[in-house]
């Protein structure tokens, strides 16, 4: 096989199937643009299709493998996967056991509408699914997900593939109500060395975070109960609380942590029935409790008999010394849900509930009503990929890039003339502003609506607060802030209120 570039392509002379003559197959060799709005992905994609629009690769062509192509343009092997696997679902490509991917059809331009023509909504609020997808061309700087290649790419491909090879026997049933019992075994293990001891059986494997949440609220309330949150929060889980029927009820937490005062006389006046709380890298503030917070809010639970629901979904991301309740309480009264999006992979779906073993029996028996079992296939996937030897030197590596992307992140919002609501700690998140009073003919809302126009995603303040915000402010995912597009906007908001 010879290889030449060719005006800004990998020329390959491969064997032609057919006949045993050479064929030129044309490698493409892209211009991505790091800077640009949307992901790598989006641009793979976009650019394919191009190629094959304007004949440069014709119906048959045998593309390149995947680690070839990531090679050829300096992506991971895990980005090019994610766009052939959207090129094959469009049906661009086509797929041939140990054969690899061909070119399947020509699709013109007006057959289906091209990413950059995608017409976004003309304003979002917290359940957005741009804000979810990842396949919006707009910049998600207001996002809750990494860009793929962030990720370890050969770890969780042959994690995914290694998970693929399930047994035959295992096809048969539904699988194991409480999860794939290897992976809640290691969990139990991790955790034991960690944080706290606890048996696998005290462990439910759920379809991420979320579900977790949505298991708990069916299992411990009943539409009227009180439920403190901290506020700001967690956008989605205002609107599961409400969605359940129960009552939201804001505890504030700011960057020296949660208001107690506040907390104490709200819960005389409530009785509330549970609170959820982001120990560590809050979201949307990325702050951790200290532990004399950590024991306060204990001895609050204790005092006013509620349960405390640990979210702790960025505790790999965390430092070593942050408090754990789950651990300070042994699993009394506290609820500890877990969730591997941050660390390997949205996609994947995979998240858990620790808890005492009398409530995990009620907890499973929701489970089944809602929707019997998860995916083994998936939990397969993250033990393999959590038990794989790069794994840990992956997640040192993102927290070293989380770390820079937050360092320069500051400094921009700072150009822009925004001051952060609370340090961040860590993690992914900043929530920045401008000290502008926030009113309904000018607030953070109506700013991430004329952002949407600019072809940007931004999360206002309002997203993540029960009470109408003082201020105007967005969270920002440290990620996707090295944008001149997105500081241009920035900067121009500044200019216009006049700071």
């Amino acid at each position: 096989m010879q290889r030449v570039i060719e005006s800004g392509h990998v020329v390959d002379t491969l064997p032609d199937n057919r006949n045993g003559d050479d064929k030129e197959v044309r490698w493409p060799v892209l211009q991505l643009d790091r800077s640009k709005r949307g992901s790598l992905v989006d641009q793979i994609v976009l650019a394919i299709t191009a190629l094959v629009n304007a004949g440069d690769l014709g119906i048959g062509t045998k593309m390149p493998s995947v680690r070839q192509f990531a090679k050829s343009n300096g992506v991971s092997t895990f980005t090019v996967v994610e766009s052939y696997d959207r090129l094959l679902t469009t049906g661009l490509l086509s797929s041939r056991r140990g054969s690899g991917y061909f070119v399947a059809r020509c699709e013109s331009p007006s057959a289906r509408p091209a990413l950059t023509q995608q017409v976004l909504p003309l304003s979002i609020d917290a359940l957005s699914p741009d804000l979810y997808t990842g396949v919006s061309d707009a910049l998600p700087a207001g996002s809750g997900w990494l860009p793929p290649e962030w990720y370890g790419e050969s770890t969780i491909l042959d994690a995914v593939r290694h998970a693929m090879r399930i047994p035959t026997c295992r096809m048969r049933g539904y699988g194991n109500p409480l999860g794939f019992p290897s992976l809640r075994q290691h969990l139990a293990s991790s955790l034991g060395d960690a944080l706290f001891a606890v048996e696998p059986d005290q462990i439910v494997l759920t379809h991420g975070a979320t579900h977790g949440f949505d298991l708990i609220l069916r299992t411990l309330t009943k539409p009227g109960d009180c439920v403190f949150v901290e506020d700001p929060g967690y956008s989605n889980l205002l609107s599961l609380i409400r969605h359940h029927g129960c009552i939201p009820v804001g505890i504030p937490r700011g960057e020296q942590g949660l208001d107690f005062d506040v907390l104490q006389e709200k819960a005389t006046i409530h009785q509330p029935k549970l609170m959820f709380v982001n120990t560590v890298l809050h979201n949307p503030l990325g702050t951790s409790l200290s532990h004399a917070q950590a024991h306060r809010l204990l001895s609050m639970a204790e005092r006013f008999d509620f349960w405390i629901v640990e979210d702790d979904i960025y505790r790999d991301l965390s430092a070593h010394s942050d408090p754990s309740l789950a651990a300070m309480d042994g699993l009394r009264r506290v609820i500890r849900v877990g969730s591997f999006s941050k660390t390997l992979s949205p996609a994947l779906r995979v998240g858990s509930i620790t808890a005492s073993a009398s409530l995990v029996s009620e907890l499973v028996r929701i489970k089944m009503l809602a929707g019997l079992t998860t995916s083994e296939i998936n939990e397969r996937a993250v033990l393999y990929a959590i038990t794989a030897r790069p794994y840990r030197r992956m997640l040192e590596q993102l927290i070293h890039q989380l770390d820079t992307a937050r360092e320069s992140s500051m400094h921009m919002l700072q150009q822009s003339g925004m001051r952060p609501l609370a340090k961040p700690r860590g993690g992914m998140f900043i929530s920045a502003g401008w000290q502008t009073p926030s009113t309904p003919e000018f607030n953070a809302k109506l700013i991430a609506d004329q952002a949407l126009k600019a072809g940007i995603l931004l999360s206002p303040g309002e997203f993540f607060s029960i009470a109408p915000a003082g201020t105007v402010w967005f969270r920002f995912n440290v990620a996707y802030t090295n944008s001149e597009q997105l500081s241009h906007f920035l900067r121009t908001c500044h200019d216009t209120i006049g700071h």
